[in-house]
């Protein structure tokens, strides 16, 4: 062997070399993996809890869950809210049709003009003149009292006219009355004149004609002279009421007359007075039978639409265009009243409830409707809106135009008119003795 030989570098064989390199690889990777296990557990225990937290956080598990009775809530959540907030957007849906069908109540009235479409709901709220509404004029009496002759007038063939009074409200209102020849008791026709300014006006003025066709028939008849008018005494009247309060007192006081039946009484009005009819037959059941001759409409917001409001002492310094004459606002009229009624005039949900048309479904007196087509005073549109809400009451109502005429009947058109009249009261006030 030479010397280079023997001083060689010795060779190791590759096999030999990989071996010893896998081993030491294996011995590093198991030294390694050791903690690595050992650490497992305890990030798993990590991750749970971060989901855990996750989940609580986005209110998935805000109840208890238990193995043995695994918690419903989240499902019954999901479910419940969506459906209370249809049932609620429904109810309030069925509200506010309502509000369009239905007045809203009696005694809670805001005082503050609404410009809502439909009467906002009411407040708790009690109005000043609620009582002066169609309902409160319902739930209040009417004592009436004694008719009393103050002279006899006119005695004829066919009737006896006194002139009379009788009270209302603390005031007396005049009138007058036309007993037909004959027995009675006879059937009654209180007949209610239309505007008429007061300084033209005398007691039996636009109702005297119709008085004297209905006593030939054998009908007693009466015709007040309203608050304000004739020689009756002055008081406050909103939105006709004073008149409606009137008439009303008036059927009270018909059973001290002995000529009278009070089982049978009809009602007659022409324009101003078709309005105070139309609202009578929506408070008092003993209306048997009414006649609306060219009336005013029975929507109250129309009435002052065309001819304003009262105002406070009568006319002072403006017109009838200006102050409605038919209003009667008297000059010592508590100021407080006064705003309220200013309030309410312009105000949809109070004008709803003094408007008649609202309340036709209590009406049981059979309705007649006459109108001239050529009326300028009354627009005939006024006349049908007040047959067709009877109509759709489900209500008794005849109606008759007549061509060419305006807001009073001349002619044979006015005798046409009369002898419908007769045969409608004819009808409708039979013998209930």
């Amino acid at each position: 062997m030479s010397y280079r030989d023997e001083h060689a570098p010795k060779r190791i064989f590759a096999p030999e070399r990989q071996a010893k390199t896998w081993f030491s690889m294996f011995l590093g990777g198991a030294f390694l993996s050791v903690p690595l296990l050992c650490a497992l557990p305890l990030i798993t225990l990590v991750i749970i809890a971060g989901c855990l937290n996750a989940l609580l956080a986005w209110g998935l598990l805000s109840h208890e869950i238990t193995m043995d009775q695994p918690d419903p809530a989240p499902t019954k959540l999901a479910v419940a809210e969506p459906m209370a907030t249809l049932e609620a957007l429904a109810t309030k849906v069925a509200t506010l049709s309502q509000a369009r069908t239905s007045p809203p109540s009696l005694t809670s009235m805001s005082l503050t003009p609404s410009i809502a479409e439909t009467p906002a709901a009411p407040n708790s709220v009690s109005h000043p003149l609620a009582g002066y509404t169609i309902e409160g004029l319902r739930d209040r009496t009417y004592p009436g009292g004694t008719i009393r002759m103050r002279s006899v007038l006119t005695t004829t063939n066919f009737y006896t006219r006194y002139y009379v009074d009788y009270p209302s409200d603390g005031l007396t209102i005049t009138g007058i009355m036309q007993v037909p020849a004959g027995d009675g008791p006879f059937p009654v026709i209180i007949l209610n004149h239309g505007y008429i300014p007061r300084d033209n006006y005398w007691s039996g003025a636009g109702t005297w004609n119709a008085a004297q066709y209905l006593n030939q028939q054998g009908y007693l008849t009466i015709a007040p002279d309203f608050r304000s008018w004739g020689e009756s005494d002055v008081d406050n009247s909103f939105f006709s009421t004073g008149q409606v309060i009137d008439t009303l007192n008036l059927v009270s006081s018909l059973s001290s007359l002995p000529e009278a039946d009070v089982d049978r009484v009809g009602m007659w009005g022409h324009s101003m007075g078709a309005g105070v009819t139309t609202k009578a037959i929506t408070i008092d059941p003993r209306i048997k039978a009414a006649v609306l001759y060219a009336p005013v409409s029975a929507d109250d917001a129309q009435v002052l639409a065309r001819w304003g409001t009262g105002c406070k002492g009568g006319q002072p310094g403006g017109s009838a265009d200006e102050c409605a004459g038919a209003e009667v606002l008297t000059s010592n009229l508590d100021e407080r009243l006064h705003r309220a009624y200013r309030s309410a005039a312009s105000d949809p949900q109070f004008m709803y409830q003094v408007s008649p048309i609202n309340y036709f479904d209590v009406v049981i007196a059979p309705v007649q409707i006459h109108i001239g087509s050529a009326d300028t005073t009354t627009p005939p549109e006024w006349s049908y809106q007040i047959r067709r809400a009877l109509q759709k009451a489900g209500k008794e109502v005849e109606y008759y135009p007549y061509p060419g005429q305006g807001h009073t009947f001349e002619g044979e058109h006015w005798r046409l008119f009369m002898e419908r009249v007769a045969e409608f009261f004819d009808h409708h006030l039979t013998n209930t003795s």
